[in-house]
């Protein structure tokens, strides 16, 4: 085993070289630069994560031209996607969440291009195997659930209509809570169910084995518990948002909320070890999700309409047995919203249709 690491490690190093090399002879030379530091930062050692100096010239093409941005993207996702290497494709992963994070504008509206636009998913690695080593084995179980999660990452992006987690984008709280208040429950029910899918896929991250204390899975885990703060912190203002609305959630709106909060309790575990950061903070927020959840199981309203509904069902059943061939499609008014939070009741005076989830 010693000596097939060895080999491949030499095999790295090779690859690595004449990747550079050929990349000198027949690159644009206005575009060299681009080229080095993406195959610099992207190397096959293992035992190394991206480079900062590479990361920050790759970054910094950010403020070129949207051409340019596009080259840099464009590279990054050929060269996920050509490579078969667990340790390039970690580290082109690893540049992709940089440029979420910290990239300017233009480079994150090229990156959020590519899952959106009806094309090639660039991000879809889940046939990726590695199976030189133990390591690039386990590593390879990384790469699929890293790029499932930045797939996510950008999805919810889009939905709140700013890059989560991003530096560029921050977003004043109190201009947040202001935003979040003035939308009708589809819509905020849309986000939290987002963030909550996003947390979810946070849970679902490997189990390390021979990887445990490796470099690039370190990397990894430092970069989506920092998004992981920011996730919790938009799921606390929508909780919170949905605290004052209470008393104007229809049915059906009051089940999907329970079952977002629901899914996201059972994440807790798996998640208190992902951040030693802001404990306390994090725990208040459990305690607001598990509050909101039992104030709605709990409410008089919920269980009578849960109750007739599974009335309803049962008569259903056996009003289809006994009629073959005619169906029952039920309907119910649970689909209608309140426009305004719960803070603003003279809105609730008036009736307002129901409004269609936008996907």
């Amino acid at each position: 085993m010693g000596r097939v690491k060895v080999f491949k490690d030499l095999i790295g190093i090779i690859k690595d070289k004449a990747s550079q090399s050929k990349a000198a002879l027949i690159s644009n030379p206005r575009t060299l630069s681009l080229h080095l530091a993406l195959l610099r930062a992207t190397t096959h050692d293992p035992f190394s994560p991206p480079d900062p100096t590479h990361l920050a010239t790759l970054l910094s093409v950010g403020h070129c031209s949207r051409a340019t941005a596009s080259t840099a993207v464009d590279a990054i996702m050929d060269r996920l996607q050509t490579t078969r290497d667990a340790a390039v494709a970690i580290k082109c992963l690893i540049t992709v969440h940089h440029i979420i994070k910290r990239g300017s504008f233009i480079l994150q509206d090229q990156l959020s291009v590519y899952p959106s636009t009806g094309g090639r998913n660039y991000l879809k690695l889940s046939n990726f195997r590695d199976d030189t080593t133990p390591l690039t084995w386990e590593l390879s179980s990384w790469v699929r659930w890293y790029a499932l999660y930045l797939e996510n990452l950008l999805s919810t992006s889009r939905i709140l209509g700013f890059f989560l987690c991003s530096t560029s984008s921050s977003v004043d709280k109190d201009t947040e809570e202001d935003k979040v208040s003035s939308l009708i429950n589809t819509e905020l029910l849309k986000e939290i169910s987002s963030l909550g899918n996003l947390i979810e896929q946070i849970a679902k991250k490997p189990d390390s084995l021979n990887s445990n204390g490796n470099v690039l899975v370190d990397a990894i885990l430092g970069l989506v518990g920092e998004d992981y703060l920011s996730s919790i912190n938009e799921v606390s203002i929508r909780v919170s948002e949905f605290k004052e609305r209470l008393d104007c959630l229809g049915f059906v709106d009051s089940v999907e909320l329970v079952c977002v909060l629901r899914s996201l309790e059972e994440c807790k575990e798996r998640l208190s070890a992902l951040s030693q950061r802001k404990k306390v903070m994090i725990e208040s927020v459990w305690g607001s999700i598990n509050e909101v959840k039992d104030q709605i199981g709990n409410s008089k309203a919920y269980k009578e309409d849960e109750g007739r509904l599974l009335m309803m069902g049962r008569r259903n059943k056996v009003s289809e047995s006994a009629r073959f061939g005619e169906r029952v499609v039920m309907k119910h008014s649970g689909n209608s919203v309140k426009f305004s939070s719960g803070r603003f009741l003279s809105f609730n005076e008036f009736s307002f249709p129901a409004y269609a989830s936008m996907e």
